[in-house]
C-alpha cells in the first residue's frame, strides 16, 4: 500500500523526536511498526521513556487509557510529544 502523507508526516516527527531525546543523552529504538501504544522507547543508564508521537493533536481519550495501562518499571516515564506543524520541538506531556 502506498504511504500516504499523514504516514510519512507522523514518521518524520517520530525522527525528530527522537533527535530531541538523543540530544539529552538518551539511546532510543523506533518501535513504531509494532502498533503498539508508544512509539519510540529512550534509555540512560538511570531513565526510561517511552513516547507516543502525535502531529497536531492529542491522543483520544481511549488512547491516553490505553498508554495509562502499559504496565511499564516504576522508572520509566510515558509521554505524548505532540508536533504542531512548523514548530522545533514538541509540546510534551506526561500520561
Amino acid at each position: 500500500q502506498p504511504m500516504n502523507n499523514n504516514y510519512k508526516k507522523g514518521r518524520h516527527n517520530e525522527y525528530r523526536s527522537i533527535k530531541v531525546l538523543e540530544a539529552v543523552g538518551y539511546f532510543c529504538v523506533r518501535a513504531a511498526g509494532s502498533h503498539g501504544p508508544f512509539d519510540i522507547v529512550g534509555l540512560t543508564a538511570s531513565d526510561i521513556v517511552v513516547v507516543q508521537c502525535k502531529t497536531g493533536e492529542w491522543p483520544s481519550p481511549a488512547e491516553m487509557e490505553s498508554m495509562r495501562l502499559v504496565p511499564v518499571p516504576a522508572n520509566c516515564r510515558k509521554l505524548v510529544h505532540r508536533w504542531n506543524d512548523r514548530a522545533k520541538l514538541p509540546v510534551v506531556k506526561e500520561v
